[in-house]
């Protein structure tokens, strides 16, 4: 029968996937479409610019929100994170992913969301949530607990889709295929 994994080594070993993915998107991953956006005509009107920008925001921010929900605050609030729950690590791996993932999107909706003046607001949220994100892996390290880490990810998905909305781009939760949430 295998030992079970002290709960320091196991968010270590979070903490360090959720360092590497990050990494590893900042190195070579993509924040926006310009992969695909090479491929395809650009706009010529201002309008359409604006029109762009707001519908790749509500997409990063709704993957960004789905990712959360699925992966991240369902199980907390299912219990999934606490000291002994069946599914502990595979949930807090799959938390992990979905993190690098969301901090992924959220930095592309902020780019989208410069790129258009209606969403300006949207900005400062975008923000804040990208800067937080980018401390919890120092937090976990620290011993914070899991569940303080998924509500710091459940409160900024909230506050960017209120600033979605007030910009009049609503967002909605789209969770994304396991295959995109892994990079695959």
């Amino acid at each position: 029968m295998p030992q079970p994994v002290p709960v320091r080594r196991l968010l270590l070993a979070l903490t360090l996937t959720c360092a590497l993915l990050v990494g590893a998107t900042a190195c070579g991953g993509s924040d926006d479409d310009t992969a695909t956006a090479s491929a395809t005509p650009s706009p010529t009107g201002s309008a359409e610019k604006q029109k762009f920008a707001k519908t790749r925001f509500v997409a990063n921010a709704g993957l960004a929100a789905g990712a959360t929900y699925q992966w991240i605050v369902k199980p907390w609030r299912a219990g999934t994170f606490k000291k002994g729950a069946d599914g502990r690590r595979t949930a807090l791996i799959k938390a992990g992913l979905a993190g690098a993932f969301t901090y992924n999107r959220l930095k592309a909706a902020r780019k989208n969301a410069e790129g258009d003046p209606t969403l300006a607001k949207a900005v400062a949220p975008l923000t804040a949530g990208i800067d937080a994100l980018k401390d919890l892996p120092a937090k976990l390290r620290k011993g914070d607990s899991a569940d303080a880490a998924a509500g710091s990810f459940d409160d900024i998905i909230n506050k960017v889709k209120e600033a979605g909305k007030s910009a009049g781009a609503e967002v909605t939760d789209k969770v994304p295929s396991p295959s995109e949430l892994s990079g695959g």
